[in-house]
This record gives structure tokens, sequence and C-alpha cells, in this order.
């Protein structure tokens, strides 16, 4: 593959939502009655589950409900051919359950992930191991339970071997998806456990075992970056290029906990660098939202045309409720919650016009 072509960004607010598309290129041997085929993924952030927040999930019978939670950006995964989160925590049936810096949440959390309409969910990130051995265990069972695909931490070479990498047929498109992390805070991968690590040697056998002949597009799901930071670090555009050569065509970006520019090509992919927060108790300055990012996919023949648009979410801390920017408008805020929202907004549209 080529190197990743790079177009100018520009930030439009259409609808609520901030677009970055490139015309794509026609073929001038396609049918012109072939109907192309269209695939839409809808990725979200990190989803985290610090202790105040399984606190407000509580229910009196003893149950976790994040309906609330997620009630008004639900839809938009709804909508989605291929539908993914970046799970930052393990799960667990009875817990004990806490937050930073070490997480374990409620089962629940998966339930939610059902109702949302989410098929996959990557597990590759610094909190993957939190819970240690028994941790991994739990996550991906409670996952398998609920027939949630997932990728980036496996329970076992077995479990590897069938999930190490995710192939999709989804509306006449093949894809595959591979998910690799930076580390796990330094708590070392259990005995038996596999997690895929951010590393040459590690990148260059998965990508390597991925069998191209069955796919049209190969995404990864990759965990780096430096916290806090809103523009992607030399390391991150390194990595990018090395994927990039190596036949990666959308690279979805988390980590940073803020949101991070993104680009697009409409025949080489698209790069998400960093999608923020989807929900978190991070309530400081530009870690309290991120985006919700949906890509198209359409098919000609043999030609991929990709297109990328971004929208804001931010999180209101009363009931850790994941406000899109299309819902907020119709909202009642206070007045503090209106002026928070308000600069959510404002620094996230200055990250992403920023120029490369």
């Amino acid at each position: 593959m080529s190197f990743f072509r790079y177009i100018s960004f520009l930030a439009l607010v259409v609808c609520g939502c901030l677009t970055l598309m490139a015309s794509p290129h026609s073929s001038d041997d396609e049918p012109a009655d072939s109907a192309p085929a269209h695939l839409r993924i809808v990725v979200g952030g990190d989803f985290m589950q610090h202790l105040p927040q399984v606190e407000a999930a509580y229910r009196a019978d003893g149950s976790y409900d994040y309906s609330t939670s997620l009630q008004y950006v639900a839809p938009l995964f709804r909508e989605a051919d291929i539908a993914i989160l970046n799970l930052e925590t393990t799960l667990s049936v009875e817990g004990p359950y806490s937050g930073y810096p070490m997480f374990c949440s409620p089962v629940e959390v998966a339930d939610a992930f059902v109702d949302m309409g989410v098929d996959l969910v990557a597990l590759a990130n610094n909190h993957c191991c939190d819970r240690f051995y028994g941790g991994i265990v739990e996550t991906t069972q409670a996952l398998d339970r609920r027939q949630l695909r997932r990728i980036g931490a496996y329970r076992s070479a077995w479990d590897y071997a069938q999930n190490g990498v995710q192939y999709f047929s989804e509306e006449g498109i093949n894809l595959a998806f591979v998910n690799f992390t930076y580390g796990t805070n330094g708590i070392p991968i259990p005995k038996g456990a596999v997690v895929d690590l951010l590393d040459d040697d590690t990148m260059e056998r998965v990508l390597s075992g991925v069998d191209f002949s069955r796919i049209d597009c190969l995404v990864a799901i990759v965990h780096w970056g430096n916290e806090y930071e809103r523009r992607p670090n030399a390391e991150q555009l390194r990595i990018e290029r090395f994927l990039r050569e190596r036949g990666v065509d959308i690279i979805i970006g988390s980590h940073p906990h803020v949101v991070q520019r993104f680009e697009a090509d409409a025949t080489e992919g698209v790069t998400l660098y960093s999608l923020g927060n989807f929900v978190s108790n991070q309530q400081r300055r530009y870690c309290d939202g991120g985006l919700v990012a949906t890509i198209d996919i359409t098919k000609h023949g043999n030609e991929l045309h990709y297109a990328a648009e971004v929208e804001p979410v931010w999180v209101r801390k009363e009931g850790y409720v994941v406000i899109p920017q299309s819902a907020a408008d119709t909202l009642s805020m206070t007045a503090q919650e209106r002026e928070r929202y308000n600069l959510f907004i404002s620094d996230t549209r200055h990250t992403l016009s920023s120029s490369r």
C-alpha cells in the first residue's frame, strides 16, 4: 500500500456534526448500472467506569442500570452496521467493584452494550489486566455469554487463535479487525492469557497473519499516545505509518482521554488519533467528553471509498449522561452545565481544525 495521503482538514458543523470528507475517484470501467455496496462503522472512545459511575448505576433491587446514562447516544450506535467501543475496565458478576487505578465494573455494562447495538468490544488497553487473570476470564466470558464479539485480550492460546483477528462480512464488504495496546500499566500479562502489545514485532506478526485474500478493508484499534495531550505525538505518527505500510486502512485510536484530530482520504482510509472519553468521571476541561465517529465505506467494483464524520459527545455528571451534540440543544441544562458544554464544544472544534 502507498503511504497515506493526507488531505487538508476542514471542520464543518452540519446538523450538529463535524465532518471530514474527500471526493471519491470514480472508476471508468465500472458498469453504469452497478449498485455499490455500503457499510457504516460507528465507534466511540473510552468507556470508563470510575466508582461514582458504578454507584450512580446502582438500583434498589441490587442490579445496575446504565440505560439512563446512554439513552441519548444509543441511537447513533443502533444505526451502524458495525458498532465498536473500547471497554476500559474489567467486568465481574459479584465484584468487588472499583475505579481508578484498577477498574472492575458490573457485568450490566455488557448488557448496556447489547441494548445499544455494540457489535465489537475492544479490550487491549492499559487496564485490561487490572484484575489479573481472573479479570480477563470473567470479562471475556461475560461478553461471550451476551454474544458480543471482542478483540484484544484473551484467556488462553486457544481463545487467541479463535478471536485474535475478528472478521466481519456486512453489506457485501469484508473487514478484519486487530487490536493493540502500548502496555498494561506495569501489570504483567497473566500466565496463560494473551494481550497484543503495540510493539513492532507483535504488530508485524499479527498483521502478517491476517488473511488479506478474504477482506476488502483492515482496521486496527490502537491504544496509544500520551494521556491528556491534544496532539498526536511522534510515536503515534510513526506507528500510523508503520500500520499503513502493512495494509491497514482504518486506524481507531484511544487512551489520551482527550480528543485529537482525525484525518481521512477517500481512497486511502481514515485515522482517528484519539476519540477521547466516551463516558467517565473525568470532569476537568478537555476530558469531560469525546467523539463518536461514523465511517462510511462504499465499494465500487474492487475499489473502496471512505468518508468520516465525528460528533462530539459531552458527559453530564448528574447520572453520567452521554449527550451528543445533535441532542444537546433540545435538552434542559443548568447555566453551569451549559457553560461547560459550550466550552467542550469550542475546545473540540479548535482541536479538530488544527493543522498537522
